[in-house]
């Protein structure tokens, strides 16, 4: 599968519509590549610009875009509130599916020299494409901001790493990098711009107020006056949410307004997030008010409304979510199911056999859900809750995890077919054949094996469930259990079938066949025995 990378270039202008939209238009017409977002600021007289697309169709869209934006703003004229030193003002590349951040760094370089050798312009390389510790911080080189790159650029140690070391009054110099996902995120406040900084420096590492182990880390902030909400905000760059995500900036925000006597008023996301961002505020929301909720787009209204993301402009996850707007259009699971249904009755071994036994898996661990789901939260069955959210909890990450299988699954499946089909003319192709045929089916054994561990560790939660579930869903019990065992019986026989065509030395293929049959036999047998044990509680009850 191609490298998707995700660009977002800013530009200094937020106030004419007109120029705003050429730009969008220059990215817009370049092949394979989507522009996902635009954010535009007023006060800020900045718009950041998101688009998404292969290697070749990035470095071109944002080529275009720096085109167009260099006969349409002039600096000499520009002002706003967020620091900038140029009309294109900071240009990073980030790894978004199966690209790594070496690819970026790549791309970054490519498109620096491009961009510098077009346009006559100085550009500074930050973040993960700097080698000079000094100038990685993108912070380091825009200190000063526009009004100081004249005397800056005279400076040896600034000289920049693409393009004249000469001032472009009407351009300034572009910041190009590689990174991983920053999230901007703005809080707002019933204050004063002085007021909404004092906050902002309680909270961010580099700030100079209050105790340092109050401090968050990894993270950026400043403040300005956001003249169309008529309030004060603290606009923070998530450098890396993993070690400080939105939750965590938005209660030390509450906490140091309250000291200050001054109101919050919701939050504001600027551009594209990843899910897992919003996911782990969830998370944190739902612990701490001791909450029960398993789907996950109720936990995104759920941080929408406890972090008041709606407060400025609507904030709609199916468009500002990067998984969402990005989705595998080749995946088994994103067809319809009519699709899936005549895809595997076609003439064709993908998807076979593989594919039917997770998919099978996966409607037993949904239907033991259903049954669950159906008995948790009534007066009837209440004192068995706090067992039931245990219950329905590892069900629910089950059909996650088994759903994901059908894709994985066949993908291995399918990828050791693919290299059946090698030509082996030569010596040395058939012996590459042979090694990566055989790399390739155990690789496809392998996963067979977990897939039917990960139905077998489901048997502990339906023995739990067996003697406590809503008596109306009986029928519908028996049939999960029996598709969980069916899906094991399933997986046993394809390795049964498929290990005999392992081709080592005569005794080192004799050990690992019987190796994966006898772990695939054993599996069954456990299916098998549980099955036994379950259905023994049900057919109890009336």
């Amino acid at each position: 599968m191609q490298k998707v990378i995700e660009c977002v270039p800013n530009f200094s202008e937020g106030q004419r519509k007109e120029v705003i939209d050429a730009i969008a238009h220059a990215i817009s017409c370049i092949k394979d590549v989507s522009l996902l977002d635009i954010d535009s600021g007023v006060s800020t007289n900045r718009t950041i610009y998101t688009f998404v697309g292969h290697t070749r169709a990035v470095i071109e869209a944002a080529i275009a875009a720096a085109r167009c934006a260099h006969n349409l703003i002039d600096m000499t004229k520009h002002t706003g509130e967020h620091p900038r030193i140029g009309v294109m003002d900071v240009v990073p590349f980030i790894p978004v599916r199966n690209a790594t951040m070496s690819d970026c760094i790549d791309i970054a370089l490519e498109f620096a020299n491009r961009l510098a050798s077009e346009l006559h312009v100085p550009v500074y390389l930050y973040g993960e494409a700097q080698e000079k510790e000094y100038r990685r911080d993108l912070t380091q080189i825009r200190n000063g901001e526009y009004e100081a790159l004249y005397d800056k650029l005279k400076k040896k140690e600034w000289q920049p790493d693409f393009g004249p070391s000469e001032f472009v009054p009407s351009w300034g110099a572009t910041c190009v990098g590689a990174r991983n996902y920053l999230i901007t995120y703005n809080i707002n406040l019933f204050s004063t711009k002085e007021q909404a900084h004092r906050i902002a420096l309680n909270i961010c590492e580099e700030g100079s107020n209050s105790n340092e182990t109050e401090k968050l880390k990894c993270i950026r902030g400043h403040s300005w006056w956001y003249e169309e909400g008529n309030l004060a905000q603290i606009a923070f760059n998530l450098i890396d949410f993993e070690v400080t995500n939105i939750h965590t900036v938005y209660n030390q925000c509450v906490s140091g307004a309250k000291m200050l006597n001054i109101g919050v008023c919701g939050s504001q996301i600027l551009g594209i997030i990843p899910l897992k961002s919003l996911l782990m505020a969830a998370d944190y929301f739902i612990e701490k008010e001791n909450l029960f909720i398993l789907e996950e787009d109720q936990k995104l209204r759920l941080v929408i409304d406890r972090l008041g993301l709606n407060s400025i402009t609507p904030f709609n996850p199916k468009k500002r979510i990067i998984e969402y707007i990005i989705h595998e259009d080749e995946s088994i699971t994103s067809m319809k199911l009519k699709d899936i249904m005549n895809h595997i009755g076609s003439r064709t071994l993908i998807p076979g056999g593989n594919c039917v036994t997770s998919f099978v898996a996966t409607l037993g661990a949904a239907l033991g859900t259903m049954c669950a789901l159906l008995t948790y939260g009534m007066r009837k069955w209440e004192l068995f809750e706090k067992e039931m959210r245990i219950i329905i909890t590892s069900l629910h990450t089950a059909i996650k995890s088994l759903m994901n299988t059908v894709d994985t699954n066949t993908e291995a499946f399918n990828t050791y077919l693919m290299v059946q089909q090698m030509t082996e003319t030569t010596i040395e192709e058939k012996r590459f054949k042979k090694m990566t045929e055989k790399y390739c089916l155990e690789h496809y054994l392998d996963i067979s094996l977990d897939v039917a561990q990960q139905i077998n560790n489901l048997w502990e939660p339906f023995q739990r469930l067996a003697p406590l579930f809503n008596i109306d869903t009986k029928a519908d019990f028996i049939v999960g259990i029996r598709c969980l065992e069916t899906a094991v019986y399933g997986i046993c026989k394809r390795i049964e079938f498929f290990s005999t065509s392992i081709l080592y030395s005569d005794l080192q293929t004799e050990i690992i066949q019987n190796n994966y049959v006898d772990t695939a036999k054993q599996l069954l047998e456990i299916a098998q025995n549980m099955t036994q044990t379950i259905l023994a509680i049900v057919e109890t009850r009336n």
